[in-house]
């Protein structure tokens, strides 16, 4: 295969299997997520008008007045301004929209492009493939080395690979934007590709990207009107009457201006905090979100579950906020996140999904718990299509209780029901609990019950025994506690005490857990019993989780294991428990299979998959075939005390362009950042830290020195 042109044509024989494209393993890149919108620049007088360029939310929230500068969200890699750099499932209507964006965005860095190869399908000119890469990719081959003409390629390995999908669409299916070469402008605009350039590529491409890390209107803003309750573009005493209040931030006079000091007062301790502002065409606020640099780091770590709190909005508080929480080591609540939203419609949903998603590097959950919203369902659908959506458990059964009437009062009837909902190991045995209930208490035809029954594998447990929750959910009794802010805001809070009280929430959160790292580090818990498998446990896990694990090790003397089959190394055995101690009458059975080959074991509690350990079941199954240790695989390290945890923004890449002085700047903060977060572990982390600031500090000064 020959190297092309922009014309090129070239074909290629293939089997056909290179037309199917899988969206269920995209790369995401987090130098590649790109936030588009209205730039809205910071001053303290005013609004910068006219400002129209594509925005790049930058982690300092940094803008240097011109209106098509793009910052990138993760800096290390080159970026353009008006053109954000390519990321693997960005989509064009056409080959021809995906050559010219490639090559806009190269003149803008200051490369030119080539096609290296194109392909088409077998007995057929329909171009279905195509590699474009950097011009300096490559050498010469021995003929051209001995002609005269300078030799302009390095190797480079700068490309993306297109590919026809879906017949009419062409998504970008590898990316590589590292350059091993010094940009050029002045040749690159004299290069074939850019002076070829026709009129469709001077207009701004706008690439669709896959739905987790798809392209999204977000604004930002430095300054609100407190005149204008939000309209950042009224004058004085003045408030359009034909803005929809209904598609604004419902906030009382004042509560504009609260925001944004807020947000300016936590940047400049704080200075990888982000906020994203949706603007509606009025220019009044939507909706608002906001993290810190700290909180998407601990998504790193504990990215699995997370909850979306959205007590505030749904009962109509004061203050419109949803938050994202997590839990971590400890089984502390931690925030990832927050917002305040215009309402709870599909369209803010998105929004707020959208603006969190990629903040965290377009990296979704493994589960997501939400109150029971059919808005929100279809956001999650939309933004998060492959995490596994549960509803809270016990918002559920309280909402069951109210729509029931008479019914609530009735203790036979909640006896049944908890009893079907919380009791119950396998599904058939939870369908007929369930019909019966409806039967007896004569509910067929009662619509909102019929509702929730059809949505039943999201919230009853018997159906989630594959879904990791972190032990976030209770299944014994429905408690579920999800409010990072609960106890703190109540119905009547407003805005400004909200912020007052937000940082000191944020610093108590992060204080208890540094004192539970140094607790669970340096004190041996109390052991109840001579099972190694406390003991092993007690050396690996945090001080709480071990307390939870201890209550299944202490529970271990069950009443009888039985082998009921066998399948190879496969066994199944018969565990029974008695639910109450001294009552022999209610025996529960437990069915464990266990694989010895592949030292795997699973019970019908789902335990593990609920809270992260091993139950009193599987654990019995262990002893009894003679095991002495859990195996690795059920011992998580996001439990484990002695796994190291930095809080710090991730690095990015370390290919920087040494004649642009802002990557100068980007990347040793990012290492001097390294540098702090590491040395606040411990005091003599602390004081080597200092003393290396100190002399490196020294020795940059003796270079200028040198060249005074």
């Amino acid at each position: 295969m020959e190297e092309g042109s922009q014309n090129s044509e070239q074909l290629f024989e293939d089997d056909g299997n290179e037309l199917e494209m899988e969206g269920n393993d995209i790369d995401i890149d987090s130098n590649g997520l790109d936030i588009e919108g209205n730039c809205l620049d910071i001053e303290s007088n005013g609004l910068q008008d006219d400002c129209d360029g594509m925005l790049e939310i930058d982690d300092n929230h940094e803008s240097n007045g011109d209106d098509a500068t793009a910052v990138s969200i993760e800096n290390g890699i080159s970026q353009g301004k008006n053109y954000p750099p390519p990321v693997v499932g960005m989509e064009f209507e056409s080959y021809d929209d995906a050559y010219n964006y490639y090559n806009c965005y190269a003149k803008e860095l200051g490369f030119a492009i080539r096609v290296k190869s194109s392909w088409t399908k077998r007995n057929s000119k329909e171009k279905r493939g195509a590699v474009l890469c950097c011009n300096c990719e490559g050498f010469k081959t021995i003929k051209e080395a001995n002609s005269r003409r300078k030799e302009t390629r390095t190797g480079c390995l700068a490309m993306i690979r297109l590919r026809l999908v879906e017949s009419n669409r062409w998504r970008v299916d590898e990316v590589k934007l590292e350059h091993n070469h010094l940009f050029d402008h002045e040749r690159a605009q004299n290069c074939k590709s850019h002076k070829k350039m026709d009129a469709v590529a001077k207009r701004k491409v706008e690439p669709t990207v896959d739905v987790e890390v798809r392209t999204i209107k977000l604004y930002r803003t430095s300054t609100a009107d407190p005149v204008g309750y939000g309209n950042l573009n009224s004058l004085e005493g003045e408030i359009s009457e034909t803005v929809d209040r209904s598609k604004r931030l419902k906030l009382n006079k004042g509560d504009s201006q609260i925001i944004y000091d807020f947000f300016s007062r936590i940047q400049l301790t704080s200075p990888n905090f982000v906020y994203l502002i949706d603007l509606n065409d009025e220019g009044c606020l939507r909706n608002v979100f906001w993290i810190d640099s700290r909180s998407r780091a601990a998504y790193g770590y504990f990215g699995d579950v997370v909850a979306v709190d959205t007590t505030c909005l749904s009962n109509k508080y004061e203050i419109p906020l949803v938050a994202f929480v997590g839990v971590n080591h400890h089984g502390q609540s931690i925030l990832l996140g927050c917002g305040l939203l215009a309402d709870d419609t599909f369209e803010s949903y998105v929004w707020l999904f959208r603006a969190w998603l990629t903040c965290m590097s377009g990296r979704s959950p493994q589960t997501i718990i939400t109150d029971h919203c059919r808005a929100m369902q279809s956001a999650i659908s939309e933004v998060f299509p492959r995490a596994h959506h549960r509803l809270h458990l016990s918002h559920v059964m309280q909402s069951l209780f109210e729509n029931l009437g008479e019914l609530q009062e009735s203790d036979v009837f909640q006896m049944i029901l908890n009893r079907t909902v919380y009791e119950t190991v396998k599904v058939d045995e939870f369908e007929m609990g369930w019909d019966d209930m409806i039967r007896r208490f004569g509910l067929a035809d009662h619509a909102w019950l019929c509702t929730l029954y059809e949505e039943r594998e999201r919230w009853a447990p018997v159906y989630q025994k594959d879904t990791f929750l972190a032990g976030m959910c209770t299944f014994e009794n429905g408690e579920f506690r999800s409010s990072f802010f609960d106890g703190f805001v109540h119905k009547q809070t407003s805005l400004k005490e909200f912020f007052g009280k937000y940082e000191l929430l944020v610093q108590e959160e992060r204080k208890t857990e540094a004192i539970n790292d140094l607790e669970s580090r340096d004190s041996s818990p109390l052991l109840k019993t001579r099972c190694f498998y406390e003991l092993q446990l007690s050396k690996l896990y945090t001080n709480e989780i071990f307390r939870r694990f201890q209550d299944e090790v202490v529970m271990m003397p069950c009443f009888s294991i039985t082998q009921v089959h066998a399948n190879g190394p496969v066994i199944t055995y018969m565990i029974k428990e008695h639910e109450a101690e001294g009552d022999r009458s209610n025996i529960k059975n437990f069915e464990v299979m266990h694989d010895k080959a592949g030292t795997e074991i699973r019970c019908i509690c789902s335990c593990f998959n609920f809270n992260g350990y091993l139950c009193r079941h599987c654990l019995c199954v262990l002893h009894y075939n003679g095991v002495e240790e859990i195996p690795f695989q059920y011992i998580l390290s996001r439990w484990r005390k002695d796994f190291k945890r930095l809080y710090i923004p991730e690095l990015g890449s370390n290919n920087i362009d040494i004649s642009n002085p802002v990557q100068w700047f980007d990347h040793l903060h990012r290492r001097a950042m390294q540098v702090v977060e590491e040395g606040m572990i411990s005091q003599d982390h602390y004081t080597v830290a200092w003393q290396a600031f100190k002399e490196s500090l020294n020795k940059v000064r003796l270079v200028a020195d040198k060249h005074v």
